[in-house]
């Protein structure tokens, strides 16, 4: 049984590189093309997990500035909302990646609808919990939409749920009291 199980180990592995080397080699591929990337997206479908997902979508936002092309946004936006669709929230509620695709996404739906955009902010919150930058991205929007009273109330609601870092949280309560109106620069973000 363990001669095997190490057969089986040993196999796992060696089909992992080759997955690898081919995933590199598509993604060099389709990088050249800058309209469709069905080939990548059914790759990605296939192992179906965050990490290839977020990779991927930031790749394709470097292709443009979606403030500025709406094109480049609805694409976006799809895709975004294909991943979210396609990730199952009880699987990677606990994955990093997972949850800078639930916040990335709520952050271009706020330049189509902010309503929506605070539904995803939302949605987010709820299946991601225990990272601090959910939050503080959530607080950040309703601040963004002068909503103070509610962005204090998200900040203070993920220091008690112990979302980490915690100095995070810390940070961003100290700016919003310093009436600052970016929650965390560049560099603490």
């Amino acid at each position: 049984i363990l001669s095997i199980v190490n057969r089986v180990r040993n196999l796992k592995n060696k089909y992992r590189h080759e997955e690898n080397i081919t995933d590199e080699f598509n993604y060099t591929k389709i990088s050249a093309d800058t309209t469709d990337n069905s080939g990548t997206v059914n790759q990605i479908m296939t192992t179906n997990n965050p990490e290839d997902w977020l990779c991927f979508l930031l790749k394709l936002e470097k292709k443009g500035v979606p403030q500025m092309d709406d094109s480049l946004l609805n694409r976006l936006i799809g895709r975004y909302s294909q991943a979210v669709t396609a990730l199952p929230a009880e699987k990677y509620s606990q994955d990093e990646s997972y949850a800078r695709i639930l916040v990335r996404f709520a952050e271009l739906k706020v330049l189509q609808d902010p309503e929506e955009a605070r539904d995803q902010f939302h949605l987010a919150r709820l299946n991601c919990k225990k990272f601090a930058f959910v939050h503080v991205a959530f607080a950040q929007f309703e601040l963004s939409q002068g909503n103070e009273k509610k962005c204090k109330q998200i900040l203070q609601k993920a220091v008690e749920c112990s979302a980490v870092p915690l100095e995070l949280l810390e940070t961003a309560l100290q700016n919003l009291h310093l009436k600052k109106r970016q929650l965390l620069s560049d560099e603490e973000k």
